[in-house]
């Protein structure tokens, strides 16, 4: 992988990690257009510039994670779901993603949700909560299970689950930053450690690695910034109908033989 690549792929995943959009999508079309030759180190990479993201995150909201030791816990519980599942299925959640029609599919029913979101958490804008229990924190993060099927989206799972147990878009959506961070974390060590056990880095490995980061991180700044307030003020919609024209795009591309190539 070229350092040019490896920035473009970084930009990609910093401006879709954390909207409701699937970075997993948008990685398997860019992948595709660019012609990235799939091998161990591509798929490991894919994982691991989320670790510019997670940075992101914890410069944007740093005075969040110093809130108080009950601000851990629900994270801790949010994350168990996933961790558990994760550890379990990697295997299968693996061979999924190696599907182009399951991400377009999970791209089009997720986009179709998107499309009606905002009128079914309408009340969560004037009565809604923002101060989230370990029971709201349970329920975002079974929904966050939802997210390992390829192409729903991480984001768009657990700020829907947060809608569901009635806080506001901006809770939902900040308490989905926060929970990015020991999920991606933990993804993005588990992948490394098997990559350097399997394979091993060598010193153009870490640079690509490194520049993907701080590609990754920058973006996710702006990104982050900017779907806050789109959000607040626009709601889902626009990005319910994006990932319809995304996952139709992929299925008319592998219907008329183009290969996708999975990462």
């Amino acid at each position: 992988m070229s350092y040019f690549e490896a920035i473009l792929l970084a930009i990609v995943e910093g401006l879709t990690e954390f909207l409701p959009v699937s970075s997993t999508g948008h990685m398997v079309l860019t992948s595709s257009v660019l012609g990235i030759a799939e091998n161990e180190f591509v798929k490991m990479f894919t994982v691991a510039i989320q670790f510019g993201a997670i940075l992101s995150v914890l410069v944007l909201y740093w005075k969040r994670f110093f809130q108080s030791i009950s601000f851990y816990t629900k994270l801790f519980i949010a994350f168990l779901p996933a961790a558990v599942i994760g550890f379990l299925f990697n295997d299968y959640i693996d061979m999924i993603l190696e599907n182009p029609i399951v991400v377009a599919i999970s791209l089009l029913l997720g986009g179709i949700v998107l499309l009606f979101v905002d009128n079914w958490f309408a009340e969560n804008e004037t009565n809604g909560i923002t101060e989230i229990s370990n029971k709201n924190a349970w329920m975002i993060g079974v929904f966050q299970v939802i997210s390992m099927i390829p192409g729903v989206s991480r984001s768009a799972a657990t700020i829907i689950g947060g809608l569901s147990q009635k806080l506001t878009r901006k809770a939902a959506a900040e308490f989905s930053f926060f929970l990015a961070v020991p999920t991606m974390f933990a993804a993005t060590g588990y992948k490394m450690l098997k990559y350097q056990m399997n394979v091993g880095f060598n010193t153009s490995d870490i640079g690509v690695l490194a520049i993907g980061n701080i590609a990754a991180f920058i973006v996710a700044i702006i990104a982050i910034k900017g779907f806050i307030g789109f959000l607040t003020k626009y709601g889902f919609k626009m990005f319910g109908w994006y990932r319809i024209a995304l996952g139709a795009i992929i299925i008319a591309l592998y219907a008329f033989g183009y290969e996708l190539k999975m990462i």
